[in-house]
């Protein structure tokens, strides 16, 4: 893994194990991150950008609640795409459900919904 894919920013107010998690996600999305791909260690990780191994922990340790790495005590983390399509559709409707209903308390009709799903699946396309 290519460490300068991941950007910290210290002052932002989303916790640093989530910006990690969201950035390794990210990266899967776009291809940069592969399935089988090993991660740095978690010392290795926090050396290199500049954070607490325990956040590094943190991060891995949530990607692994979620299907999306396996912890190997040879090989690391593992990115290890959850195979499991109808959980992972589950999760998916559980998580718009809420962004949705977010969404039409702030008068967004269902085509501008769309329309911006389209936008942001279109980009790891």
């Amino acid at each position: 893994m290519r460490v300068e894919l991941i950007e910290i920013d210290f002052n932002s107010e989303e916790a640093i194990y989530m910006q990690l998690r969201n950035q390794i996600i990210m990266g899967i999305a776009t291809s940069r991150l592969q399935n089988g791909d090993t991660l740095p260690s978690v010392r290795q990780l926090a050396e290199l950008i500049g954070i607490n191994m325990h956040t590094v922990n943190k991060a891995y340790s949530v990607l692994r609640q979620e299907g999306i790495v396996s912890i190997d005590r040879r090989r690391g983390a593992v990115i290890c795409i959850d195979c499991d399509k109808l959980n992972a559709l589950e999760e998916l409707k559980e998580d718009l459900q809420v962004v949705l209903a977010k969404a039409r308390c702030k008068n967004i009709s269902r085509e501008e919904a769309h329309q911006l799903l389209d936008e942001i699946y279109d980009e790891y396309e």
